[in-house]
């Protein structure tokens, strides 16, 4: 298969009956609901909002890289472009005919020896795909960023997404890529752009199959492999919500 093209699930080598979904409900014709496109939908978070998009009755496409782990997409009926979200072409073809865009992808990891790939997926790739999805007609589009970018309040109030934080408080790579490519973000829906941004904290739940940086975190912690802790707090969310 070529990078960028479209395949059925079946194509793709995953199974055709949908989880979760109600028995008889067809999954593949519009007359249910409209067609969206997930990046990162193999993810922790992805996989969710695949899920939540199915129950809905909508189709459901999705961006992955030919090496994909897409155990969290066993069972689900999807539409599936093969390609990676730097290039192109791959998002061209995944954006095409797509009436809304959850856009969650993002190089997750806690450090990084080199983090060019970083920024090219977090900031660069995430402009491109937002601005091409909105230049392309597309009606709505969600851009997952990260409770990481949100500041706190002087006054010491609970913060919320009203609390702007300052690039020179992003600590890591991680934390400043998710922080410019929400940045660009904003920058598209200040022009007239329909991109709603969300600011996830620390999800838990099923299919963190990695597991992801926070759920190994959890993990070692249960196994009393941290050598120490901090004083600190965690806004926690189920990812199904």
């Amino acid at each position: 298969m070529k990078h960028g093209s479209v395949s059925t699930a079946k194509e793709a080598g995953v199974n055709k009956e949908p989880e979760g979904l109600p028995a008889g409900r067809v999954t593949h014709r519009k007359a249910a609901g409209g067609r969206f496109l997930v990046t990162g939908a193999n993810g922790f978070v992805g996989s969710a909002v695949v899920r939540a998009l199915m129950r809905r009755g909508h189709r459901v496409r999705v961006l992955l890289r030919p090496e994909s782990d897409t155990r969290n997409l066993e069972g689900l009926f999807l539409e599936r472009v093969t390609g990676d979200l730097r290039d192109r072409d791959a998002r061209s073809a995944a954006l095409e005919g797509v009436d809304g865009v959850f856009h969650v992808a993002a190089d997750y990891r806690l450090w990084v020896r080199d983090p060019a790939s970083m920024y090219a997926i977090n900031v660069d790739a995430t402009r491109a795909l937002l601005e091409e999805a909105w230049k392309g007609g597309v009606k709505r589009i969600v851009h997952t960023s990260s409770v990481a970018t949100i500041g706190r309040p002087s006054s010491g109030d609970i913060a919320d997404e009203r609390c702007e934080a300052r690039i020179e408080e992003m600590v890591g790579h991680y934390k400043r890529s998710k922080y410019l490519g929400e940045l660009a973000a904003r920058e598209l829906a200040g022009d007239g752009a329909p991109i709603v941004i969300v600011n996830p904290s620390t999800p838990l739940g099923p299919r963190d199959v990695r597991p992801t940086p926070t759920g190994r975190v959890l993990i070692e912690a249960a196994r009393g492999r941290i050598p120490a802790y901090v004083e600190t707090g965690l806004n926690i969310a189920h990812v199904d919500d």
